[in-house]
């Protein structure tokens, strides 16, 4: 399975917001080793061009967030420990005891951990509590503040979760960053399949920056393109945990999603609602192609889309989910079934899409 391999590279890529230089290599290599017109724009987004037969139709923009969540050193205190401050949504439960990677400043990642209070020093009203991140540290084995410096670590070095990929049982794995690498496997994937059936129209595939940190990177790029129809992959959460019971109706395994609603509704005011001709067009696709779908409407979360829709005179537009499930954490999951679904399914819509197609509200 070929969305297997794209994962677990891409998962095993550290990129940090604001540091995506590696990802943004990985998929730009890619990208000119099928022969495609690409671009790099000032703020890091990768950009390639899949021409179509005719110039005279929509012009498409599926793109999807090369970054992840971490942190970056904000103190190193004189004994050699680094002090943290959060890039993106990070579950503070999970941060004691994880190992990391800090980029220094020739892009070499160096191992460390985030210390834990030994539990037989762990006071009883300590148990239960949730440490700030503000209070953890890491230890990357240093005696000194001198020797973190020595490595080409200073204050604002990117810090990531040590990257790992394992299979689960089936088609289901766990790694690092698999929002949002599992939906740029399927940007990758797309990129093949666009190789061997060629779309009616002028399709853009495109890698975006800073999506876990501000959400405006991909703003640049629709800037440059102009495209008519934006369509975002992202991860939709599975909520068939024991956790989530009853929150949603989208589980790992059961297709591709179309998000019909979203909103983050603490501090960041936006969120999407797709074009109701946009998303008739993708539940006939999905008809023809025989391919199941899920629908989500959930408040807590948004994505790039939200502010990529607002450029020039707006664009018709959707969010497209790929089922996962922890997200944020170190052991993020999937299944590589959606992920080869998802991109039957858009590489199907997007083929299809012509002069003559239309979409009303």
């Amino acid at each position: 399975m070929r969305v297997e391999k794209l994962v677990r590279e891409m998962s095993l890529i550290p990129a940090l917001c604001g540091h995506e230089q590696k990802m943004a290599k990985y998929l730009k290599d890619l990208f000119d080793a099928l022969g495609y017109e690409t671009a790099e724009d000032v703020f890091g987004n990768v950009i390639a061009k899949v021409a179509g037969k005719s110039q005279d139709g929509p012009t498409v923009m599926v793109f999807a967030h090369m970054d992840q969540v971490g942190f970056m050193v904000r103190k190193i205190d004189e004994g050699g420990f680094i002090l943290l401050e959060r890039v993106g949504g990070i579950p503070e439960k999970v941060l004691p005891g994880l190992k990391v990677q800090i980029q220094n400043e020739k892009g070499e990642m160096i191992p460390g951990l985030i210390g834990v209070k030994a539990h037989h020093a762990t006071l009883p009203e300590e148990k239960y509590s949730v440490e700030r991140y503000q209070d953890l540290f890491v230890d990357i084995g240093a005696r000194s503040k001198q020797q973190v410096l020595d490595l080409g670590i200073d204050i604002g070095a990117p810090v990531v979760y040590y990257p790992s990929y394992d299979r689960l049982q089936g088609t289901r794995v766990v790694a690092t960053s698999l929002d949002n690498r599992c939906a740029t496997a399927v940007l990758a994937d797309m990129a093949y399949r666009l190789k061997e059936t060629p779309p009616e129209t002028t399709v853009y595939l495109v890698g975006t920056v800073q999506e876990e940190y501000n959400l405006r990177g991909g703003m640049m790029a629709a800037r440059k393109i102009k495209p008519d129809i934006a369509i975002c992959v992202d991860v939709a959460l599975d909520t068939h945990t024991p956790d989530l019971t009853g929150k949603g109706d989208v589980s790992m395994g059961g297709g591709p999603v179309i998000i019909l609603y979203n909103f983050h509704g603490r501090g960041t005011l936006n969120g999407t609602i797709p074009h109701p001709g946009l998303v008739r067009y993708l539940k006939q696709v999905a008809d023809w192609e025989k391919i199941p779908i899920q629908k989500e409407a959930a408040i807590g979360g948004l994505t790039d889309l939200a502010y990529v829709q607002l450029e020039g005179e707006g664009a018709i537009c959707v969010d497209i989910g790929v089922p996962a499930r922890y997200f944020h954490s170190p052991v993020e999951t999937c299944d590589l079934a959606d992920v080869q679904m998802t991109s039957i399914f858009l590489t199907a819509a997007v083929t299809r899409i012509n002069k003559n197609t239309i979409f009303t509200r």
